[in-house]
């Protein structure tokens, strides 16, 4: 019997696997002795172990913060890396978020694709190859994640504790193989305000959820102490509307102006599909004749140097390769009286060092009197099309679906950037709707299946 008719066989078990993973609520929660991530997230690596010990394989948990079921014997160590933990189920779902209920070829449920699912197929994968007799030279490890939502410490904790795997794959993203992932940073730019204005005080500027999304409201608040000088504001207003286009209004409160500015969403990685409220507001602030201070000069710094850009280039810090371009988001700001902080998401591509863009930025706002603060840094993730673990991985997916193995490079960043020698592989094929974080997130079980006949025959060759 070939590894494709065991998982055949398994068919039903596998499904019931997933459903008993999928009816616990594993968000993250208040820490609790030996739960570093809450009860939920407990219980769910205990199922995850429970259920590895059923199908005869060795289990370990380390302290409630990961665990892994392992197979076989040798000095290298092939990895499958998946998470347990899932994100709040929000509103508008059909049938119960943890249900598991099947409906028309789909078992529905919060972590059905993102990454319950997957890890199970997996898990299934590597019985397969056991039930199969086959021999293998590495020892397979099966490694239940149960902090991927929210800051993957647990690998940290892993890597602490445990050892690196030789090499191994991430079903946490899609097919065929994310073999390139994006230097990521998010970081603030503070300045302090010492000179301030007196004819028009800029009494607040907020806006933005997060770094790392295109931010799609903005507000100011100015006080302004001439009638006339209002007048002129709200008549540049409307000018800047009409000549822009962007969405820009305002109301009186209290005396004060507040001008308020509205974008369009979108993810970090790809600016360029946003319209950024924030940077809107800066460049029609800029346009009205503030008053020589500190707070308009740090206006004026970025509505010239970025303005509606999302790429660097009048920055001074574009870069390119084969896997794409430099990307640049002002995602947050915080302007009061006496300083401004603004939240960026720069990320480079990666054939790129992060000082190849980074020395010419700090140079820049240095004479700005401009300072980085809390700065995030993840380095890029590069496998060259002809690494190992890449040829084996293409080879796998292209036998068994028949498709060309494109790869894929991305802005995102996935779970390989957490473990070393990793790459993401699957589960969602090309073409499929992008369901993780979504309301009525299902598997198509024919997926599953196929998912895990990807998995064993690619543990296999890489374990073998």
């Amino acid at each position: 019997m070939d590894l494709n008719s065991y998982i055949d066989s398994m068919r039903d078990e596998i499904i019931k696997s997933v459903q008993e993973l999928v009816r616990i609520k594993s968000v993250q929660d208040e820490p609790k002795p030996g739960m570093p991530y809450g009860e939920g997230v407990a219980r769910a690596l205990e199922k995850a172990l429970e259920i590895a010990e059923r199908l005869g394989f060795k289990t370990k948990n380390l302290d409630g913060y990961i665990g892994y079921a392992e197979y076989g014997e040798g000095e290298e160590m092939i990895a499958v890396l998946g998470h347990l933990d899932v994100v709040p189920e929000g509103d508008g779902w059909t049938y119960p978020p943890y249900g598991a209920e099947i409906h028309d070829g789909k078992i529905y449920g919060r972590g059905t694709v993102d990454d319950k699912g997957p890890i199970i197929a997996a898990l299934y994968g590597l019985k397969a190859i056991k039930d199969a007799g086959l021999k293998l030279s590495k020892r397979v490890r099966i490694i239940f994640g149960t902090n991927e939502e929210t800051g993957s410490h647990e690998i940290k904790y892993y890597l602490e504790h445990d050892e690196a795997p030789t090499m191994g794959f991430t079903p946490d993203a899609q097919y065929p193989i994310i073999h390139a992932e994006k230097g990521i940073t998010m970081f603030n730019v503070v300045k302090d305000f010492n000179k301030k204005p007196s004819r028009i005080v800029v009494k607040y500027i907020k806006g933005g959820e997060r770094p790392n999304v295109v931010p799609g409201y903005c507000e100011a608040r100015l006080k302004v102490e001439e009638e006339n000088t209002k007048k002129e504001i709200l008549n540049e207003l409307e000018a800047f509307v009409r000549e822009t286009g962007y969405d820009l209004k305002f109301e009186e409160k209290e005396g004060d102006l507040v001008i308020k500015s509205f974008g369009i969403p979108a993810h970090g990685s790809l600016p360029h599909l946003g319209k950024n409220a924030i940077m809107q507001l800066f460049l029609f602030l800029d346009r009205i004749n503030l008053d020589e201070s500190d707070v308009k000069d740090f206006i004026h710094f970025f509505a010239t140097n970025v303005g509606m850009e999302t790429n660097g280039k009048t920055f001074g810090i574009y870069l390119k390769d084969e896997t794409g371009e430099l990307t640049f988001n002002v995602g947050t700001v915080s302007i009061d009286e006496d300083k401004g902080v603004l939240g960026l998401n720069i990320r480079y591509p990666v054939k790129h060092k992060y000082e190849d863009w980074m020395n010419i930025f700090e140079e820049k706002i240095k004479g700005q009197g401009m300072r980085i603060e809390d700065m995030l840094h993840q380095p890029p993730l590069y496998f060259p099309p002809d690494h190992p673990l890449i040829k084996i991985l293409s080879k796998v997916y292209e036998e068994q679906t028949g498709q060309k193995a494109e790869l894929l490079a991305i802005g995102g960043g996935t779970y390989a950037k957490e473990m070393p020698n990793t790459v993401a592989f699957g589960p969602v094929f090309p073409g499929k709707p992008e369901l993780a974080h979504q309301a009525d997130e299902y598997i198509e079980i024919e997926d599953l299946i196929l998912n895990a006949k990807i998995y064993a025959h690619a543990i296999y060759e890489l374990a073998k």
